[in-house]
Formats: C-alpha cells, sequence, structure tokens
C-alpha cells in the first residue's frame, strides 16, 4: 500500500513532538546538573539525550539515508547502551566522567539527525519508508521511555545533594486530602486473553504474543498502598523482623540499611513525623498519597504483613478488564501522567479520589510491583537484527511492573505494558497494590 503525504507529514509531527519534548524537559537543568551520575544504575541526563538520538543515528539515518553524514564515529561507542551487535561501548558506571563532549555539542548532535530523519522521512520511496517507519516509531517510545528515565535519574542525583535544594522545579505542596477506606474488588476466575492486540497500535516486541491464561478467581484491592499505611508498616518494626521477608530482600535489608521507602527521612516538625523528596523538593510527607520508590522486595514484605500478596501481572491485566466493562468503556489512562504542560503536571502520585469508585489509580501514579518474574510469553521471539536485543535479552532475574506513573509520558501508557526492573530497585516510581485469593 503507498504511503500517504498524510502518513509522512503524521510521522514526522510526532517525530517533532517527542524530541522537542525531549528538550523542554530537560531545559530547566545546568549543564552540571546533565553530566553528573549519582550512581551506576542511572545515567547523567546529557547522556540521555544523546543516546536517544544515537538510535536514530544508528538505526535509521546511517543504513538507510543516502548521503547521510554521523556527527562523529566516535558517537557510536559513547552513547551505544547494550547493543552487543553494534560494537564495543563505553562502560556504563562510568558515563559521568563523559564531560565531553559537552552540553552544546550534543544539542548539535540532535539537531543534525532531526534535520536528518525530516529530510529522509519527505523525500524517500514509499516502499523505504514502509521498511523504516516502525523503527522510527521503536525509537520514539524509545526516547519516552528515556523521558522517564531521565527524570527518575535526576530526582536520585539530587538526593545526592539535598541539603542545597533537591528541586527540578519549584511548585507549591499539593494540599491535605482524606485517605478513601480500603476496599476489594471480585475478579472471576476462568481463561484470560493477555498481551497487546495488534488492532491496537504500538507495542514493544515483550508485550506479545497475545495467548490465553487459566486464572482462579482473586481479589484486588481499589487502592494503591498509601504512605499512612506504609508508616504502620515502620512502626511496627517490619524492616527488622526477618519473618516477613523473602531471603534474599532480607538480605538486601541489611546490606543497604533499608528503614523505610527510598527518599523517607525522619522529621519530628511535621505531623506525620516524616518528609519526603520529590522533583518539587522536599515537604512534608502526606499519608493519604500513594507510597513510592519501594523495592520488589519491600512490596512483597508489606504485602505478607498486611495479610495479602501482590497481585501477578496477568490478574492486574484482568482487573483492568474488568474495571473497564464495569465502567462501560475502557479505563482511563491519564492518571497523573507527564504532560506537555510541565508547570502543571504533577510529577509524584497523587492520593485517590474518595468520590472514585471501582478501582482506582491504575494508571499514571506508580509502576504496580506484581509477584510475576519477567519471562517471555508463550511462542516469544526476538526480533531479527541488533533491535532484537531491545527486550528480550533481559528476561532473567527481574519482576514485572505494571501500570504507569506520575512521570511516564502521556500517551505511553498501555494496559499491555510490561514494565520491568531488578527485585532490589528502588529509584523508580514504584508502588503497590495489594490482591488475595478469592475467599
Amino acid at each position: 500500500m503507498a504511503t500517504t503525504t498524510l502518513d509522512r507529514l503524521s510521522l514526522l509531527e510526532r517525530y517533532t513532538a517527542v524530541r522537542s519534548f525531549t528538550d523542554r524537559l530537560t531545559a530547566p537543568l545546568s549543564p552540571e546538573d546533565q553530566v553528573a551520575q549519582s550512581m551506576p544504575d542511572a545515567s547523567p541526563v546529557k547522556w540521555h539525550r544523546a543516546h536517544t538520538t544515537w538510535f536514530f543515528d544508528e538505526f535509521v539515518c546511517r543504513p538507510h539515508a543516502p548521503g547521510y553524514r554521523c556527527v562523529d564515529e566516535r558517537y557510536s561507542y559513547l552513547y551505544n547502551s547494550y547493543y552487543n551487535a553494534i560494537g564495543d561501548r563505553h562502560p556504563r558506571p562510568e558515563r559521568g566522567l563523559q564531560t565531553r563532549p559537552d552540553c552544546n555539542e550534543v544539542a548539535r548532535y540532535r539537531a543534525h539527525v532531526d534535520t536528518a530523519i525530516a529530510e529522509f522521512v519527505r523525500g524517500c520511496h514509499d516502499e523505504t519508508l514502509a521498511v523504516v517507519a516502525p523503527l522510527i516509531e521503536l525509537g520514539l517510545h524509545h526516547e519516552q521511555q528515556h523521558q522517564e528515565l531521565a527524570l527518575m535519574d535526576v530526582k536520585h542525583l539530587f538526593s545526592r545533594n539535598d541539603a542545597w535544594g533537591s528541586r527540578y522545579r519549584d511548585q507549591p505542596p499539593p494540599r491535605v486530602v482524606m485517605t478513601p477506606p480500603l476496599g476489594w474488588a471480585s475478579i472471576d476466575g476462568g481463561l484470560i486473553d493477555i498481551g497487546h492486540s495488534s488492532d491496537l497500535g504500538f507495542a514493544f516486541d515483550n508485550e506479545g504474543p497475545r495467548h490465553t491464561v487459566l486464572l482462579d478467581g482473586f481479589r484486588i484491592a481499589n487502592r494503591l498502598v498509601t504512605c499512612g499505611e506504609w508508616r504502620e508498616f515502620v512502626d511496627d518494626g517490619a524492616y527488622a523482623r526477618p519473618e516477613l521477608w523473602l531471603s534474599d530482600g532480607w538480605f538486601a535489608v541489611q546490606r543497604e540499611a533499608w528503614a523505610a521507602p527510598l527518599y523517607w527521612e525522619r522529621d519530628d516538625s511535621v505531623d506525620t513525623g516524616w518528609s519526603v523528596l520529590t522533583l518539587d523538593g522536599r515537604r512534608p510527607l502526606h499519608d493519604a498519597e500513594p507510597v513510592v520508590h519501594v523495592s520488589h522486595y519491600e512490596a512483597d514484605a508489606f504485602a505478607r504483613w498486611a495479610g495479602a500478596r501482590l497481585p501477578t501481572e496477568f490478574e492486574w491485566e484482568a482487573a483492568v478488564g474488568s474495571a473497564a466493562a464495569t465502567t462501560s468503556g475502557m479505563v482511563a489512562m491519564t492518571g497523573a501522567t507527564l504532560d506537555l504542560d510541565l508547570a502543571t503536571t504533577a510529577l509524584h502520585p497523587r492520593p485517590a479520589d474518595v468520590h472514585d469508585t471501582g478501582i482506582r489509580q491504575l494508571f499514571g501514579d506508580v509502576w504496580e510491583w506484581t509477584a510475576s518474574a519477567y519471562l517471555p510469553y508463550p511462542r516469544f521471539a526476538p526480533a531479527s537484527g541488533a533491535v532484537g536485543e531491545y527486550n528480550g535479552k533481559f528476561m532473567s532475574g527481574q519482576m514485572v511492573l505494571r501500570g504507569g506513573s506520575a512521570i511516564t509520558p502521556a500517551g505511553h501508557i498501555r494496559v499491555s505494558y510490561r514494565n520491568f526492573f531488578p527485585p532490589q530497585s528502588r529509584w523508580m516510581f514504584g508502588g503497590v497494590r495489594l490482591a488475595t485469593d478469592e475467599r
């Protein structure tokens, strides 16, 4: 089928929107903010800006754009993340040592590749665009992932120098609200279709193939676990009670000296006795807000302490389907997601609305830890070539999270989206929803 001019314009409009949003997102940060690396798992913001550009440079421009000339061959080494088929790469723990090229040179690199992509999309043959358009779409979703990663990483960076004022922006604190009571939704068991349906647009390869699973009936909490409930967990001495923890989790608690979620600090001057670091700075902890920045180990221990468990990723997806059926339509996926208006967008999970009914907060507040290991679906096969390394090779030693967080870009959330992190990870926006067996 021939590609229409409208298709080309639509692709370029989306490309421009995503790429320019990265620039807006990083504009409040100084060059010093953008070059530092707070830990090996995080990356400097400057590196995120360059790496997302490298993706289009490496997978679109070099192999497909006639006459394309790269800015610097050394960038292929500096900004490759983990694609072994491409070649060697700069060590991940040392990305913060890349003071050169500087932020201005990275900006020129982004502009160079953006110009090349625009010229290519406008001028290439329909047959070529049909091959390359899916790569561009993958690159745009990849960049949206890095928009979220950049905010995660800069928040962790700011936490290492909290005394100076750890603000990405300066917003007034939210008003204190009441916590709606915890309730339970009963979900019937049976055969459930899981995974992305090909007629619903883009998805990463790990979201399919769509397949059927058999579930027993279960109950799932109607909202996320709150900071107030987590304070009770802390006050009950749960971080010092080995019977609540998986073995590896207990080792992590002792090794890392965990005593509360990441970014919590004792503060006797506030009612809750704790303050919390947000992207708007440090402020008093609010009991009604969803707890965030907890590991899978902590989520699992809390569930055990509460007499419940974590849902599997299949139960979570079935619960979304049940909520959609109850409301006679698709569950809203806007939540508090990262939107174009950074001045008004919430960059922290919000309390559940006491007026809502049914299952709340499924999307756009925290990534919800599940009990599911990150494994391939039946009949999964990675794509050929280097892009096949995108997801499949990480299907070991990690746990699945579902839903999307307050800093997930708008339009980047799907029912079938499978996020994944190692079980000890805390700097991403991970939170908790409880489940129980039906009884």
